[in-house]
């Protein structure tokens, strides 16, 4: 069975979603940056290992980045996935994991990379908006996508309404991501392209508004 390690800053509410989901996975370690981390207190009520690293403890991103891979590389993962951890991450980092290191991102990228996503969408006055789970690259958030889930925005919503909606896909797409790429249905290339095996596509569309 494939070994997984989550990397968080916060809440965690990604990674629960991934631990709720019964993956065929082991999930070998949670490591964060902050040690107020709450997530941290969430995987270890599920028995599961804990580290924290903390970046202000390191004198650039470079000398982090490597300590961080170090650990993380102790656990021997298959696979790293960035469940809310809020680190620009190295080159050379990213590098090291490649095909192996996955993000997810609140927009529909290559729309709106970056923070205050939801903000920007409805400021934008976009019709659709959502979230994608992607392999990391040094490029911010232009990494090959893996899959992709959409909501509609709606007239009367705030950052904060449209941020529940499209969380809750995040929570059901990130499991499956993890999931395919365990079962190795989804792979990276050497083009650097998503390979998907045996996987369904939507053929409907979703308009918003509602024609008449």
């Amino acid at each position: 069975m494939k070994k997984v390690v989550i990397l968080i800053s916060g809440r965690g509410s990604n990674m629960l979603s991934l631990l709720d989901a019964n993956l065929p996975c082991t999930v070998a370690a949670v490591i964060s940056n902050r040690t107020d981390a709450g997530g941290l207190a969430i995987a270890q009520a599920r028995g599961i290992a804990t580290a924290v690293i903390s970046h202000r403890d390191y004198a650039d991103r470079e000398t982090f980045d490597q300590a961080l891979s170090e650990l993380i590389d102790s656990y021997v993962p298959d696979l790293v996935v960035l469940a809310g951890f809020m680190r620009i991450l190295s080159a050379p980092f990213v590098e090291h994991y490649q095909g192996r290191l996955i993000n997810i991102h609140p927009s529909l990228l290559p729309a709106f990379t970056g923070v205050h996503t939801h903000q920007r969408a409805i400021d934008e006055g976009v019709k659709v908006h959502g979230c994608t789970v992607h392999f990391v690259t040094p490029d911010l958030d232009a990494g090959p996508i893996i899959i992709q889930a959409v909501v509609p925005v709606l007239p009367d919503d705030t950052e904060h309404s449209l941020s529940a909606r499209v969380l809750r896909e995040e929570h059901r797409i990130y499991p499956q991501a993890v999931s395919w790429l365990c079962q190795e249905k989804v792979w990276l290339n050497e083009a650097g392209r998503v390979v998907n095996q045996d996987l369904k596509f939507a053929e409907a569309a979703l308009i918003s508004p509602c024609l008449a």
